[in-house]
């Protein structure tokens, strides 16, 4: 159940004498992980071991949260290298190394009530994360990531913001939280232009582009015009899937006509505009536009194109006709010459000087 390591006070509630703990640690059978706490085992721990470990090093009350917290609930994709547990506000544990300590009032009640380890509901954990962030925009980020993996719910992170009045960024995320599809959609149409186009030397597309099919018209986001591409602004990408059937089709149906659909949400445009630009800038220069450039020194804009080799012109073979090669004529000047007499080998030398002389 946790995963093989125990602390002390459990192994003290089995009867477990300290000397016997020493023993098995001596032993080599077990290992000590942190103060007081223990692995039932030789091997190498696991990452749910370890995290165990931190939870019964803090002590009672103690419980997961932040970027660990994140990671358990699939907030995030990275494993975060310090372990961050919260207590109660009323107590005080010893530092640890690789362990994080965070002292919360309302410790009892942010806790999930089912979830092992010990961690925070996914509600305080992204208010946890927008209380430590250090932009609006990493803020924003966090919320619209956990309703983009359908992690949360907006109702229910707006309940959870009421309850945290003294949170940073409040008023941004309160605005956020109450904003319909139609809101969020016309910031991220703003946020396009000015994060993702402008710094990064795109073209302005034109926006709410009326494209005909049949006897229908329909209306593109953004719609480059000259190099037959759009892109979609999804502000309801934490939808169901079945309420977007409807781009997915018209997507197809502009495939037919040779246009190229780009479809971006919330968190690609408020945390990831360099590598959004950096995407419609590689499908625009394949259909002949170069003129990005990045928007900062680590920005990837423009850095594919720079790397790839310069094209080299190949040779081209001449279609003329091959002139016709000359022949010298012979003259009595260039008439062969006889051979020479080849030298006689030092065998046939001696063979001739041993032979007798002719009779007179």
């Amino acid at each position: 159940m946790q995963h093989g390591v125990v602390s002390s006070e459990q192994l003290a509630a089995c009867d477990m004498s300290r000397n016997a703990v020493r023993s098995k640690v001596e032993l080599r059978r077990w290992q000590r992980l942190h103060r007081g706490v223990y692995a039932t085992f030789s091997g190498p721990p696991s990452r749910l071991a370890l995290l165990w470990a931190a939870v019964l090093s803090a002590g009672p009350g103690a419980m997961l949260s932040h970027q660990t917290a994140a990671e358990l609930a699939r907030l995030t994709d990275k494993q975060s290298d310090l372990v961050h547990v919260t207590i109660p506000g009323e107590r005080r544990v010893m530092k640890t190394a690789g362990i994080v300590i965070h002292c919360s009032l309302r410790a009892g009640r942010a806790q999930h009530p089912a979830r092992l380890p010990p961690q925070t509901r996914v509600e305080e954990t992204v208010l946890d994360l927008v209380d430590a962030a250090a932009t609006v925009d990493d803020a924003c980020s966090w919320v619209l990531r956990s309703l983009q993996r359908r992690a949360t719910t907006q109702a229910k992170l707006a309940k959870a913001l009421a309850q945290r009045r003294r949170i940073r960024w409040h008023r941004e995320l309160d605005q956020l939280l109450t904003l319909d599809a139609a809101g969020l959609h016309s910031i991220l149409e703003l946020r396009y232009e000015r994060d993702v186009e402008r710094p990064h030397g795109l073209p302005r597309g034109e926006r709410q582009y009326r494209y005909q099919r049949g006897q229908h018209n329909e209306y593109r986001d953004v719609y480059y015009k000259e190099y037959r591409t759009a892109v979609e602004l999804d502000g309801n990408t934490y939808h169901p899937p079945e309420t977007r059937s409807d781009d997915t089709r018209r997507d197809n149906f502009a495939a037919e006509d040779g246009n190229v659909t780009l479809r971006y949400g919330p968190l690609d445009i408020f945390s990831l505009p360099c590598a959004t630009a950096a995407q419609v800038a590689r499908v625009l220069g394949r259909r002949g536009f170069a003129g990005e450039h990045p928007c900062s020194p680590g920005c990837p804009v423009g850095v594919q194109r720079a790397t790839l080799p310069a094209k080299t012109a190949m040779p081209v073979r001449s279609t003329a006709a091959p002139r016709p090669r000359r022949t010298p004529q012979k003259t009595s000047a260039t008439r062969t010459r006889p051979p020479a007499s080849r030298a006689a080998s030092p065998r046939q030398a001696t063979a001739a000087a041993r032979a007798p002389a002719p009779r007179r």
